[in-house]
């Protein structure tokens, strides 16, 4: 689950851009797992997964000798594993820049929406590091990332229609039901439909918790009976 101001974040963004909110949290929370940063160096940073096949690709010559013997690349998908901590990814991606800055930060997937570097030509970017500051800068930022991808490969109207099989295939790819990819997403949009719509119809804590009149002490009560009686003097 996000916290709050991630959540309130999600949320503003997807309203902006015409969103369901819930639709916006279901594939935020599948992407990230729910957790949008992580304290590196004293700095919350964005989630990252290097993607040592993408480096690979990217390197020839000495530079590819180099990647590939400090393992850091190779020619098959998953062969270079990315440690569960976000501290040593974020070391991994330092050690792969060393050897062509340009290179590593496109062979790495940014943010919440897990979006490859790589895309920051089609997606409109001027440079791969300005598609990073735009990541690192705040989980808005993330966000922002993250739509402009899905603009761009044309999936806003299968999440506006909560089409979640043609989105996994469009994300995720063609193996997406292995993981039941489209399935995660769906259950956690309806949860975040149900928790969204029972947060707008709570009642106040006013209506909530009505006061209650407070019992009358005795003396109170004799009190108020002789002001209702007429005046002894005048019988």
């Amino acid at each position: 689950m996000f916290e709050p101001h991630v959540e309130a974040a999600i949320i503003k963004l997807a309203e902006a851009n015409g969103l369901d909110p819930a639709a916006l949290l279901a594939i935020a929370e599948v992407e990230s797992g729910g957790k949008a940063s992580a304290r590196i160096n004293d700095r919350d940073e964005p989630l990252i997964r290097f993607e040592g096949h993408y480096f690979d690709r990217r390197l020839s010559g000495l530079k590819r000798k180099q990647a590939r013997a400090a393992g850091l690349s190779d020619p098959r998908a998953g062969a270079i594993r990315n440690s569960s901590s976000q501290a040593e990814r974020w070391k991994m991606l330092r050690m792969a820049a060393a050897i062509d800055h340009q290179a590593a930060h496109e062979s790495v997937s940014w943010g919440i929406g897990q979006v490859m570097g790589g895309h920051w030509r089609w997606l409109g970017y001027p440079s791969v590091e300005a598609l990073v500051a735009d990541c690192r800068e705040s989980v808005a930022g993330q966000l922002r990332l993250t739509l402009r991808y899905c603009d761009k490969a044309g999936l806003m109207p299968a999440i506006r229609a909560r089409n979640w099989a043609a989105f996994a295939k469009a994300y995720n790819g063609p193996a997406y039901a292995t993981s039941r990819y489209d399935q995660k997403l769906a259950a956690a949009f309806i949860r975040h439909q149900k928790r969204l719509k029972q947060q707008t119809n709570a009642p106040s804590p006013a209506m909530a918790i009505p006061s209650q009149p407070q019992p009358r002490s005795l003396l109170q009560r004799l009190s108020d009976w002789l002001r209702r009686q007429p005046n002894l003097s005048q019988r």
